[in-house]
């Protein structure tokens, strides 16, 4: 699937929505005691349980809360209405959950804008850093997805991670006083073919170059096992870099227990590290439905028991 299908398939409508109504609905679920307890902070995002729970974005984040995830996160949610976006902040807080990413600005999927060292696109990127910036403190945001484009074919390799280096030099200037974190995210060549940045150990030498704690590794387990593998290895390789992980199997991109990668492993490593930061659930479901939605949760559990 690709990200901005993804993020277009998750958006839902920003209609007139009640907290009082969200309360009283989490109040309803809290009272029951079936919360489950995970041992790490997976977070689903908008439309994975949406028959479970309904099309109102405030009532799925009370669902996501009921089934014991403490995270979410929503690539879309810089587009959503104001009025949402402090809705779901709201509701978040009152459940005990973390906001995850989301994506900060225009992805150039098709042709360079940071790589190419294009000073109005540098600009054009650097405006929407600062206006990220607002949304993510109106959502209690810390992370914030960045991608950095296309590669730019008629410049050296070289010239273009230092382009790159630059820009993001130039925004984690502006979210170091903010204390927000760009996570920069390594795409597979298969899903998204030509972008600049594609796998860890060059992210890792990015951050390592703009040296910000503003400026991190969003390391995306399922792109990595298709562009890379090795994923323990690499992720050991890079973890004083890596600030937020995403999830999803292969073949598919759907939940974990679906394909190859061994999550118990994976999440046994990641809990091994004391990881406090959010996993996010960037992955379709398997099956269709509310028996597809509840086969997420119950891969969920499962994957995360191992851990006990």
């Amino acid at each position: 699937m690709k990200r901005r299908n993804f993020i277009q398939k998750t958006a839902l409508a920003t209609g007139a929505i009640s907290v009082a109504s969200a309360m009283s609905y989490s109040q309803e679920v809290k009272n029951t005691g079936l919360t489950h307890s995970f041992n790490l902070k997976y977070a689903p995002h908008l439309g994975m349980f949406k028959n479970l729970a309904g099309e109102n974005p405030i009532d799925q984040l009370n669902f996501m809360a009921d089934q014991g995830f403490t995270a979410f996160e929503d690539n879309g949610m810089k587009s959503r209405d104001i009025s949402l976006q402090e809705k779901m902040a709201q509701t978040i807080q009152a459940r005990g959950m973390e906001m995850g990413v989301f994506v900060a600005h225009q992805i150039y999927w098709k042709e360079p804008n940071l790589a190419s060292g294009d000073t109005s696109k540098r600009l054009e990127f650097i405006e929407d850093i600062k206006s990220s910036i607002e949304v993510a403190k109106r959502v209690n945001a810390k992370w914030m997805t960045v991608v950095p484009g296309h590669v730019d074919l008629k410049l050296h390799k070289g010239y273009q991670t230092a382009n790159v280096v630059e820009s993001l030099k130039q925004a984690a200037a502006l979210l170091e006083p903010h204390n927000i974190t760009m996570v920069l995210e390594p795409l597979n060549f298969r899903n998204h073919p030509g972008l600049f940045l594609t796998e860890s150990p060059q992210a890792f030498e990015i951050c390592k170059a703009v040296d910000s704690p503003s400026c991190k590794i969003l390391f995306d387990i399922y792109h990595q096992q298709i562009q890379e593998g090795n994923l323990i290895p690499n992720m050991e390789a890079c973890w004083d870099e890596i600030a937020y992980i995403q999830i999803g199997d292969n073949p598919g991109r759907k939940e974990p227990t679906t394909g190859e990668i061994n999550y118990n492993n994976v999440f046994k490593f990641i809990n091994g590290k004391n990881f406090d930061g959010i996993l996010g659930m960037e992955h379709g479901n398997s099956r269709p439905d509310k028996e597809g939605e509840q086969a997420v949760i119950d891969a969920y559990k499962k994957v995360d028991n191992f851990l006990d």
